[in-house]
């Protein structure tokens, strides 16, 4: 038997990463599978009336085995992956689909699960074991439950090869990600990049035994050249080749695999009863139904509309002003957008990187999070780690009680995917008495230290790691008795808020005097360049807006409506793009077959999230700041109500808790300098 199908005798029942072989997953899950078999089938053979114990939270606590191995394998499947694990993934993903198709499709447990939920008035429970059993009943109900058995396997057909479909999805992202190398041998290519990006391209051509410089589509690579090299031919083809990714009809080529996903989304959709995938999702989410989100980003679209194209006449004429530029491509945009970033703000993102050492600003989100929660943050060694870069962390709180396992991750190898996510190894919850408590990881791509400098971060990577690590926070000080319920288990236009809110911090005074410290003479960052922070975080707001709603109506307009008759996924992103055009289109480019939060991740109708917690982290820092950044009854608040709950109540009443009323978008709109303060 694998390591895996056992109780780890690890340091706080830690992931034995350094244990475990590729070739134990496969074997490791079809034991765990028939394990959580075995636990279903004492639950619905258990000859007692079904009462909420032993069949909701029987339920719940189902499959413990299974979901541990499960967070284990896919993590590193995102994270440290290979060809063989990423063959693995192939061989259980439909194992996985069709075992959760068992549970959901399984008749006798369906009809003691409905036993209990037709009895729910007479049975005095807390409003967790209230959402609980909703949820345990909507699970199946919304998963086909109530369907004749042919068209409970044409669901099971439906979910295996959707499973397998977003799989290959991402491996082909990834691997086109991974192919694509930029070569320079000629210094003068260079010009314009800082040098800290030239010595990172120089380390990475070293590494491959080739002489020059290497760019690739990696953010820490992609990033500084796209907004700083002179070359404007170079910046095309690195821009092309970015966006061309899994559309250039080759064998990763995504186009089939995005058509496919979107059309058997919409077919399940239809057969469980709903209009549309969209339908179907946001049922479960704050905005209810497709026609709040549209109007939602509509609205928002005609507040931003004006400012997205006045800054773009504005970026537009000083690209030609400066250096003749008769048409804005979209390979100028970062790279004209930061000089004229420069001339209004006389702010160079290469002059605050040294105030920005990642070590420093680790601590910073630290720091923050004693002073607002009351957290402690010890570094050790003891615990196993997936690859050498990985930080590992024990947190506590005032009385010295473990909080959470914190695993950090924070630099790109070819075996990660690209962008930073925060994941879990270990849920939390309380079982017989005991609050079991959890494991959280960032994970995140910024430029690695070279041999004369440390990691230096752009003020974006600043906020991506405090966005990252508010996400970490909401599971750390989870505290839920059901595992399904806690730390980030809630409504997925609700999960954004703790990231988002967080990253206000980086824009206040009192907050990055913590960590802003000059790397080589420890200088505090000078207030000028904290004003300077301040009055260019709603530079470009408008087109940076209306690029958030493009994303959010490209999403729509695949799970929106009917997709049976898209037969081209170019002419399709087109019209949905048609409103939110600013630069010209790139014949070789199209999002959709990278899209891969929509397409392989969870946003599928939901990537208008980002904006809608937006509203609610713009009103709820207002809060912050009218009383005092480092409040701490107001963090209390926020802790108690909304970072601690996880999903055990409906997101709008947890947030009037904490706020005392309903989050107003004016908040965001005046943050966001589009209406007047």
């Amino acid at each position: 038997m694998s390591i895996l199908n056992k109780p780890f005798d690890t340091p706080y029942n830690s992931a034995p990463f350094s244990k475990i072989s590729d070739a134990d997953y496969l074997p490791a899950f079809k034991i765990a599978i028939d394990k959580a078999r075995t636990e279903i089938d004492a639950i619905t053979k258990n000859s007692e009336a079904p009462s909420f114990e032993n069949t909701i939270e029987a339920l719940d606590f189902s499959g413990e085995e299974l979901d541990r191995l499960s967070s284990i394998f896919f993590n590193m499947n995102s994270a440290e992956t290979n060809d063989t694990i990423q063959k693995i993934a192939q061989d259980v993903s439909p194992l996985l689909s069709e075992f959760s198709n068992d549970i959901t499709l399984n008749q006798a447990l369906f009809e003691r699960v409905k036993t209990v939920y037709n009895s729910k008035d007479t049975l005095q429970l807390s409003k967790e074991q209230e959402t609980l059993l909703d949820k345990k009943y909507k699970g199946f109900s919304r998963n086909g439950a109530n369907l004749p058995e042919d068209k409970k396997q044409e669901l099971r057909d439906i979910d295996k090869n959707l499973s397998k479909l977003k799989l290959t999805f991402g491996e082909n992202v990834l691997a086109e990600t991974n192919n694509f190398e930029l070569h320079i041998t000629n210094e003068e290519d260079l010009a314009g990049l800082p040098e800290g990006a030239k010595e990172a391209a120089s380390n990475l051509a070293e590494s491959k035994n080739k002489d020059g410089w290497l760019i690739t589509l990696d953010y820490p690579s992609y990033i500084p050249f796209m907004t700083y090299a002179d070359n404007r031919e170079l910046r095309k083809k690195l821009a092309i080749a970015s966006g061309a990714k899994a559309f250039q009809n080759n064998k990763y080529d995504n186009q089939e695999n995005v058509l496919q996903i979107a059309k058997l989304r919409f077919k399940r959709a239809n057969l469980l009863g709903y209009k549309t995938h969209a339908h179907f999702v946001l049922e479960e989410r704050m905005a209810k139904n497709p026609q709040t989100v549209e109007t939602f980003l509509n609205e928002l679209l005609e507040k931003a509309k004006p400012a997205a194209e006045n800054e773009f006449k504005n970026l537009e004429k000083f690209a030609k002003d400066l250096d003749g530029i008769d048409q804005l491509q979209k390979w100028d945009g970062a790279y004209y957008g930061e000089k004229l970033k420069q001339k209004l703000f006389d702010l160079d993102d290469e002059k605050l990187k040294p105030y920005f050492k990642l070590e420093n600003v680790i601590n910073g989100a630290f720091t923050i999070a004693k002073k607002l929660f009351g957290l402690q943050f010890e570094e050790i060694n003891n615990i196993d780690k997936y690859h050498e870069d990985v930080l590992t962390y024990k947190v506590t709180d005032t009385k010295g009680n473990l909080v959470s396992i914190f695993y950090a991750d924070f630099f790109p190898r070819p075996g990660k995917r690209n962008g930073a996510w925060m994941t879990v190894y270990k849920p939390q919850y309380i079982k017989n008495g005991e609050n079991s408590r959890p494991h959280i990881s960032n994970v995140c791509n910024f430029t690695k230290p070279t041999k004369t400098k440390p990691s230096l971060l752009t003020f974006n990577e600043v906020t991506t790691l405090f966005h990252e690590f508010g996400h970490a926070l909401h599971g750390m000080l989870a505290n839920t008795t059901y595992p399904s319920l806690s730390g980030t288990s809630v409504f997925w236009d609700f999960v954004e808020l703790p990231s988002q809110v967080l990253e206000n911090w980086c824009y206040e005074q009192e907050a990055l005097e913590i960590f802003a410290t000059h790397y080589e003479t420890g200088e505090v960052i000078p207030m000028d360049l904290i004003q300077k922070i301040k009055a260019s975080s709603t530079f470009h707001e408008g087109m940076q807006t209306m690029r958030q709603i493009s994303f959010g109506l490209l999403d729509m307009s695949w799970h929106g409506q009917d997709p049976t008759t898209i037969t081209n996924v170019k002419a399709q992103e087109l019209q949905a793009f048609k409103n939110t055009k600013l630069y010209p289109d790139v014949a070789e480019n199209c999002m959709s077959t990278s899209f891969s939060h929509i397409f392989q991740g969870g946003y599928s109708s939901g990537y208008y999230s980002y904006k809608w917690a937006e509203v609610l982290d713009a009103d709820a820092f207002e809060y912050f700041q009218e009383q005092g950044i480092f409040n701490v009854d107001v963090a209390k608040k926020f802790k108690d109500n909304v970072l601690s709950q996880g999903g055990t109540d409906d997101p709008m009443v947890l947030y009037k808790r904490f706020r005392g009323k309903e989050p107003q978008p004016d908040a965001l709109l005046k943050r966001a300098g589009l209406i007047e303060k």
